[in-house]
C-alpha cells in the first residue's frame, strides 16, 4: 500500500533520521516500510524516495537501480569525486518545480540492503544524483536548498 507523499514546507521533511539499529531491519514494521516506500515510489513515478517523505524518520531510503527499486538502510557517503556534474533535478515532496544541482559525479556508498548485509556501491551520473538526493532527506535538506535556476510549472 502506498503512502501520502508530505509537501514542503511541511516541517516533517526538515528532521534528520535516525540510524536503523540492526534489531530493527528484519522486522515485519522494517518489511512493511520498504515495501510502502517502493510503492509509494512507484506510484508516484519517481526514482528515489526515503522514508522522511512519507514522514518516517529512519535512515532508509529506495533508490531504482537497474530499474528496480531498491532498498538501502542507513547509507552513508565515504567518498565523493573531485568531479562535479550539473543535475537537472525535481522531487515527490516539492512537486511542479524544477532546479538545477550540483552534485558529485561518482560517489561510493555504505548501506545494508533488506537482509542486514553490507553493501558498497560506486554509483555513477544520474544513479549518483540519485543516492545524493536520497541521502540529503535523511538530514532534511531539499535540493531546493541548492538548487539553481529553479522553474515551476505553470497552474492549470
Amino acid at each position: 500500500m502506498s503512502r501520502p507523499v508530505l509537501h514542503n514546507p511541511d516541517p516533517q521533511l526538515r528532521i534528520k533520521s535516525e540510524d536503523v539499529s540492526a534489531e530493527r531491519i528484519n522486522t515485519p514494521e522494517m518489511k512493511l516500510l520498504i515495501k510502502e516506500l517502493k510503492e509509494t515510489m512507484l506510484k508516484e513515478n519517481g526514482v528515489g524516495i526515503a522514508a522522511p517523505q512519507i514522514g518516517v524518520h529512519d535512515r532508509v531510503i529506495i533508490a531504482e537501480i537497474d530499474s528496480i527499486a531498491t532498498a538501502f538502510i542507513n547509507p552513508v557517503i565515504s567518498n565523493r569525486s573531485f568531479r562535479m556534474i550539473d543535475s537537472e533535478e525535481g522531487c515527490l515532496s516539492v512537486p511542479g518545480t524544477w532546479g538545477i544541482v550540483k552534485r558529485h559525479r561518482s560517489i561510493t556508498v555504505t548501506a545494508l540492503n533488506e537482509d542486514g548485509e553490507t553493501v558498497i556501491l560506486k554509483p555513477q551520473g544520474f544513479d549518483a544524483t540519485i543516492f545524493q538526493h536520497e541521502i540529503d532527506h535523511l538530514d532534511g535538506i531539499l535540493f531546493i536548498d541548492h538548487a539553481k535556476d529553479i522553474e515551476q510549472a505553470a497552474r492549470l
